[in-house]
């Protein structure tokens, strides 16, 4: 067995044994001076005290600090279920792969889109009516618009032509006093909306038997002269004479009769 030098404390294999020498520490060398029954109790001893305890020992429970009466309180901690989540980015895709989101671009205001809409259709319907401002022109419903656009855009329609507004007052066809010649006189109003360019006239004669004999068309220059303004109309309801002399045919004439052209 082993029991513990008195001396030193080194623990030491006794052997037992009755009348033999005295045992000395292997340490120290000195005797041991332990019987045998002795060393017995002593390694019951030894086997029955208690082994050291390695726990710890209990410190104080340290008091959390007080704030102190005048200090803010803090905000409550926002709970798990609060809390934003962060979205994490994952980039474990290779760099062909991955999608990258466009910018946001900024939202443009509605409207914008539908003034952009009715300013091309402004200017669609302007196109078409510079292109057919000849045609609109040429119609009583539309030359009051086609004239409204060309005052303001600078552009000019053509004159109006309306021969069957021409009203005649007046017509005669006489001898002039000249052998073979006759004098043709007539007196017209413009009874059109719009002015109108002097008109052509178409002058026919016929015999006894009522047949035309001679026919004829005569242009403004021919029955005004050369020398007038051909390019002044007539307002409307502007009246306006005109006297010429035409070649007598051979056969005698009993009738005549004029036509706006």
């Amino acid at each position: 067995m082993f029991v513990p030098c008195p001396h030193c404390g080194f623990l030491v294999a006794l052997i037992v044994s009755r009348g033999g020498p005295a045992q000395h520490c292997p340490r120290c060398r000195n005797p041991l001076d332990v019987e045998p029954d002795a060393g017995t109790g002593a390694d019951a001893a030894t086997s029955q005290a208690p082994e050291p305890s390695l726990e710890p020992a209990p410190q104080a429970e340290q008091q959390p600090e007080q704030p102190p009466a005048n200090a803010p309180s803090a905000p409550p901690a926002p709970s798990p279920a609060e809390r934003p989540r962060r979205r994490v980015r994952r980039t474990n895709a290779p760099s062909f792969a991955r999608v990258i989101a466009p910018a946001p671009a900024a939202r443009r205001p509605r409207w914008s889109g539908w003034l952009i809409v009715a300013a091309l259709a402004v200017l669609l319907v302007l196109q078409l009516l510079l292109a057919q401002r000849q045609e609109l022109a040429a119609s009583e419903r539309w030359r009051p618009l086609a004239g409204g656009v060309c005052a303001v855009l600078g552009c000019a329609l053509p004159p109006w032509h309306e021969p069957g507004a021409y009203t005649m007052l007046a017509r005669s066809v006489q001898p002039s006093g000249t052998p073979g010649v006759l004098r043709v006189t007539a007196s017209f109003r413009n009874d059109a909306r719009w002015p109108q360019p002097w008109p052509a006239l178409a002058l026919s004669l016929s015999d006894v038997r009522g047949q035309p004999v001679a026919q004829r068309t005569f242009a403004p220059a021919d029955y005004r002269g050369t020398g007038a303004d051909g390019d002044a109309g007539l307002a409307p309801g502007q009246s306006a004479s005109v006297q010429f002399d035409v070649a007598e045919p051979a056969s005698p004439i009993v009738a005549f009769d004029f036509e706006f052209r």
